[in-house]
């Protein structure tokens, strides 16, 4: 018999970096189709929904519910106790609270949180989250362009918080 010691290498999970991005009581389905799409083509690991359920949509022609994991919550209250272990929350929300986007260092590993255009996050929702973010914007922007521009800002080379 060998006296030789095996090393196992592991990956340190909370080094690694990730990120989710999802919709609190989605407006319209359409919206749900163009985040995904996008979501998939710019590096998120999961999607998710807080109330309105998903369905089949026609703007999400790379399927990406299906090609990634896709949670549905039924409440606020379920999806903050099922963040990943370790994970932020990042808000979108137009406030005099939220951080520029432009000089907002994105953490390793978070969730962005999108509301509805018509209604925005809910105050539960704004007042659970580690950061809330904005961008330079005169009124509010459609939520699936909203979380595409966050998505985007996040691959920029910036430093992480």
């Amino acid at each position: 018999m060998s006296d030789s010691i095996i090393f196992v290498s592991m990956n340190d999970n909370l080094v690694n970096e990730f990120f989710g991005i999802g919709i609190q009581n989605g407006k319209t389905p359409e919206n749900l189709g163009v985040l995904w799409r996008s979501a998939q083509n710019l590096g998120a690991s999961f999607i998710f929904t807080i109330g309105n359920r998903y369905a089949k949509q026609a703007c999400d022609t790379h399927n990406a519910v299906k090609s990634m994991p896709y949670f549905h919550y039924e409440s606020f209250e379920d999806f903050f106790n099922n963040l990943p272990k370790g994970a932020r929350l990042v808000g979108v929300e137009l406030t005099d609270k939220a951080e520029p986007l432009e000089s907002f260092k994105h953490p390793r590993r978070c969730v962005y949180l999108l509301g509805a255009e018509d209604h925005g996050l809910s105050k539960e929702a704004i007042e659970k989250s580690h950061f809330l973010v904005k961008f330079s914007s005169q009124l509010s922007l459609n939520v699936s362009v909203a979380g595409s521009i966050v998505m985007y800002d996040r691959q920029l080379s910036k430093p992480r918080s």
